[in-house]
């Protein structure tokens, strides 16, 4: 039933299906669970939207990227969050998952934070404590986010920090790509001049590949991502020296 109104609705919402078969709240998001794990449909808060037709090299809008597996990034952003320490030198990259990141840094007095994301700056301002640089150039309406000459040369002036890198897609083989030659060339930068690289992102970025390659799959230093992780996927990066920690 869920299946067929969303051949006719772009969403179906938790308390509407509730109302309108009388079964519970609960049991109605364990169906829209399971009918996600098997790539039927797209969670989203309150509900569920159709499965988009997957194109690898065309960009999702981050507006629509917010609405999917919201609950994976969010467990996945605390995780990562275990990775800083009180004074580090932190990047966070533009994306949905890197910003749960900047949503939970309460813990901290004194961080000193990089990003190219508009919206991640303007979370991080909120807690009033931090010094947060927005890396300047060109502004992606797609992502939020800066790229071009200007962003690469601010880049080139820090190092040594802690790198959390969004990732549109991800294979052993491929490695790290995304739709965006801007970004791209900026990700490769900022991996460059990092001193540890985090790779955060749900399990459905995994065995798939976009236009643009940023780094290979040994680049990373961890990879911080759901249980839904491909099967086998954990002991390959593992044996090519990547850590892996399931959120």
């Amino acid at each position: 039933m869920i299946l067929r109104l969303l051949e006719t609705n772009e969403e179906v919402m938790v308390t509407e299906l509730s109302r309108q078969t009388g079964i519970s709240e609960v049991t109605i998001r364990k169906d829209l669970t399971i009918l996600q794990n098997r790539h039927l449909l797209l969670r989203t808060r309150g509900g569920a939207i159709r499965r988009p037709i997957e194109n690898q090299n065309e960009e999702v809008a981050i507006s629509k990227k917010q609405m999917f597996n919201f609950r994976e990034k969010e467990r996945i952003g605390a995780e990562a969050v275990k990775l800083i320490k009180e004074g580090d030198h932190i990047m966070l990259d533009s994306g949905t998952t890197t910003l749960e990141i900047a949503k939970n840094l309460h813990k901290f007095q004194n961080l000193y934070i990089l990003t190219n994301a508009m919206n991640i700056a303007e979370e991080l301002l909120n807690y009033k404590r931090f010094t947060v640089i927005l890396l300047g150039g060109h502004v992606r309406s797609n992502s939020h986010s800066t790229v071009g000459p200007l962003a690469l040369n601010v880049l080139r002036n820090f190092s040594k920090y802690k790198l959390f890198l969004g990732v549109d897609s991800f294979s052993i083989e491929n490695g790290v790509s995304t739709p965006s030659l801007e970004e791209a060339l900026l990700n490769q930068l900022m991996i460059q001049q990092a001193d540890k690289v985090i790779a955060v992102f749900d399990s459905s970025k995994f065995n798939k590949r976009s236009y643009s390659f940023i780094a290979n799959a040994q680049d990373l230093d961890c990879i911080i991502t759901d249980s839904a992780i491909p099967t086998g996927m954990a002991s390959k990066l593992k044996a090519l020296g990547v850590e892996v920690r399931i959120a």
